[in-house]
């Protein structure tokens, strides 16, 4: 007995009550990792879903129609303004030049002679060898030679037009779609889509806000629906990772949609390697009002037990207590807390696990960089656009 009673003093596990009995007395610290409340200055954002949608997308149709002789690009490729795509079988309009082309040199020999037979008539009528109605018929004469002329040359220019447009070239630059047709297709002017062309850089990201927040977006940013271009918006992509540059919003629709209620928003971005594909999908960010003075407490020290929202706190002497918290926004890592702690307080993060007030804390100091919170994502290169 006398052996057992020396090792409890030694582990110090008990203290002698009134009565002589002996009682265990629990006297290690429980350790965790706290961290000091932030106060700070916080701006608020609102996150919506976007899709990614090309600046400008045309389809590309032949002006006339004919067989697909020649395809000069592939299915993705990339293309610049002027780039020759596909050529159309060009046999029938090369004819259709030649016999305007023959038929433009005759009705000019013709006006030729007219206006040599003009000239002697008039040399006539001057020494009254012919009668003056003989010349105004040959005046007459020479304009329906002339309209004639007219009339073969606009001919030749618009089957020389029709003979250039066999060889069908990219309007702007841009990255081609798979769905292209393939040689020997018979294509039919202003009907056949042959591929679709649509720009890559920049792009458009495309979302919709209610309207309530677009009234409080542009009152907070003294803006109106036709002057956007000063507020800066942020996209996350489906990977979880943060596109690296900043976009801008350019355009809001007139009206706000009557099945929805919403309005369609647009931001631009520069987009000079590729990463952004018309279709894409990404989560919208858009700045908003910045609350002065915030107090942030990091949602990973947030507990919740039915209808209770609390927080632990190191208290005097390494304590542990509780505190309910009144939470507000939700920013990055954190929480913006509108009653319960203070600046002043050091909130446990780490080792909350059956942790309960009043137990003594082994408490290691930490810091947001260490714990890895955050209130945004990483910072975004703005764009020059």
């Amino acid at each position: 007995m006398g052996a057992a009673l020396a090792a409890m003093i030694a582990a110090g596990s008990f203290f002698v009550t009134g009565c002589g009995g002996v009682q265990q007395q629990q006297t290690s610290a429980v350790s965790v990792k706290a961290m000091q409340v932030l106060q700070q200055d916080t701006p608020l954002s609102s996150e919506y879903a976007g899709q990614v949608r090309g600046l400008d997308e045309v389809k590309i149709m032949p002006r006339v129609s004919g067989t697909i002789m020649e395809k000069y690009v592939r299915g993705g490729q990339f293309v610049t303004a002027g780039q020759p795509l596909y050529k159309i079988d060009s046999r029938q309009y090369e004819s259709t030049v030649l016999s305007a082309r023959a038929n433009l040199a005759q009705s000019e020999a013709t006006l030729n002679n007219g206006l040599i037979d003009l000239r002697r008539d008039e040399a006539l009528l001057e020494s009254d060898a012919i009668s003056e109605q003989t010349v105004t018929t040959q005046r007459a004469q020479v304009s329906q030679y002339q309209a004639l002329v007219d009339a073969n040359r606009a001919l030749l220019k618009k089957a020389q037009e029709d003979l250039d447009d066999t060889l069908v070239c990219a309007p702007m630059d841009g990255r081609v779609d798979v769905n292209d047709v393939a040689v020997g297709t018979y294509a039919v002017a202003g009907q056949t889509t042959l591929m679709t062309l649509g720009s890559v850089d920049p792009v458009y990201v495309q979302f919709s806000i209610s309207e309530t927040e677009y009234l409080k977006f542009m009152n907070l940013h003294n803006l109106n629906s036709g002057n956007m271009n000063s507020a800066t918006v942020s996209v996350t992509l489906s990977d979880g990772q943060q596109y690296p540059v900043l976009g801008r919003l350019v355009q809001a629709d007139r009206a706000l949609s009557e099945n929805t209620g919403t309005l369609t928003v647009k931001a631009i971005f520069e987009n000079p390697k590729g990463i952004l594909l018309p279709g894409m999908f990404a989560r919208v960010r858009l700045g908003g009002e910045v609350v002065p003075n915030a107090i942030l407490v990091p949602q990973r020290a947030v507990q919740q037990i039915l209808d209770k929202t609390f927080v632990i706190v190191v208290g005097a002497d390494n304590k542990s207590e509780t505190r309910n918290v009144e939470l507000g926004e939700k920013v990055g890592s954190y929480y913006i807390v509108k009653s319960g702690v203070t600046a002043a307080d050091k909130v446990v993060v780490e080792g909350l696990t059956k942790l309960q007030a009043g137990m003594d804390l082994n408490v290691t100091d930490v810091t947001p960089e260490q714990m890895g919170f955050t209130l945004d994502a990483a910072p975004a290169e703005k764009s020059k656009s």
